[in-house]
């Protein structure tokens, strides 16, 4: 659990997001892994302790929380049920978005349904030839009357199968404008041309991950988020939020194995002594929560940034490629510490294991933030010594 320094608000909150994910999310998340599904009567109980989408005005159904609360919220939720963080995650960023851009009647219409955990919505930016090259999209809105049809596959896309509606940013502009010629739109899933699929992926299987694909859908005006030609600059501000929840939720999922392992190995003899007690044991704990802790300092130092209008993308960038990095090393170890155990089923450190690892390409790659990372250093080293 973290032990960053917050306030008495903070730790209420903090307290609030522990309870849920303690007795409602922990006991089934194993069996989750198996519906490939949101459990969206826990969707709805987190939406009516205020867990989803805190971070936006309070008239639309947030608490307009700070960034730190949404820090505090993900990792304890992750803590339970590592799946069920992802809303946490998406929502924040999603449901910015909105806010900051969005016709007062989408407000009105989609962040109360966020919040309250009604509904899903998706976030439309990779296809299928690239990911890290984000502003380079094909799928396209072409203008017709006051209306857009949308053709192309968006890939990768998360509740491709369970979403209501998809923030997706299609290209308007010609393709050499790059980023200057995407647009934002919200879009209804059960359009007619609207038709999706699932991957079978190794981990965060009830999540869903798959293609959404967009077959001449014809959507009014209403849809788009802000003028044409400007939607990729509205994601992209929103990626150092995203990037940091990330790296809490892989902390607070690290952190479950780290504490069941101390618990085990407290129970769980050889040689006629405690686990516990031999520093090849306790060494390796001592390792794992000493890596966890600083990933979690680091995160809430970028977030604390955040909330203060200090630039803050490279901590943001370093927190997302070494945790989910590192915290999959950790679960992994707290595995082995479980011996034949640990291998078994029986224990969620598997599951752990195979949800967080999906994280080091979610959001971008290890070398994209570190690419990210040696930009922002080189730009302020430049403008230091000029």
């Amino acid at each position: 659990m973290s032990t960053y320094l917050i306030s008495d608000e903070e730790r209420f909150i903090q307290e609030t997001a522990q309870r849920f994910a303690s007795e409602k999310l922990r006991p089934g998340y194993q069996v989750r892994d198996d519906s490939k599904v949101i459990d969206r009567d826990l969707l709805k109980g987190m939406g009516e302790l205020g867990l989803l989408t805190p971070n936006i005005s309070e008239e639309y159904g947030g608490i307009a929380a700070s960034s730190v609360i949404c820090g505090l919220i993900a990792e304890q939720i992750a803590y339970g049920d590592f799946n069920m963080s992802y809303l946490n995650m998406t929502n924040a960023l999603i449901a910015q978005v909105i806010e900051r851009n969005a016709s007062e009647n989408m407000k009105q219409e989609i962040l109360p349904q966020m919040a309250s955990g009604d509904i899903i919505v998706a976030l439309g930016l990779t296809e299928p030839r690239g990911g890290s090259d984000a502003a380079n999209l094909t799928v396209s809105a072409k203008k017709d009357g006051s209306d857009y049809i949308i053709s192309g596959e968006k890939a990768s896309i998360s509740y491709s199968e369970q979403a209501e509606y998809i923030l997706m940013f299609a290209r308007t502009g010609e393709p050499e404008a790059k980023a200057h010629g995407v647009t934002c739109f919200l879009v209804p899933l059960d359009l007619p041309g609207v038709s999706r699929t699932s991957y079978e992926d190794i981990g965060t299987r009830p999540v869903g991950r798959g293609s959404v694909f967009f077959d001449n859908v014809r959507i009014p005006e209403s849809c788009r988020l802000g003028e044409e030609n400007t939607g990729f600059t509205k994601i992209m501000v929103g990626f150092d939020l995203s990037r940091i929840l990330i790296a809490l939720q892989c902390i607070g999922a690290a952190q479950a194995s780290i504490d069941e392992t101390w618990q085990y190995t407290l129970e769980r003899k050889a040689f006629g002594l405690q686990l516990v007690k031999y520093q090849g044991v306790n060494f390796q704990l001592a390792e794992f929560e000493s890596q966890n802790e600083s990933y979690r300092t680091l995160a809430y130092h970028a977030l604390k940034l955040r909330d203060e209008g200090v630039e803050h993308t490279k901590e943001a960038a370093m927190v997302k490629w070494m945790a989910p990095k590192y915290c999959t090393d950790i679960i992994h170890g707290c595995l082995l510490l479980h011996g034949h155990f640990g291998y078994s089923k029986d224990f969620p450190h598997q599951q752990r294991m195979r949800d967080v690892m999906g994280l080091q390409i979610g959001d971008g790659t290890a070398n994209i933030m570190k690419m990210i990372i040696a930009r922002e250093t080189i730009g302020s080293v430049s403008v230091q010594y000029k």
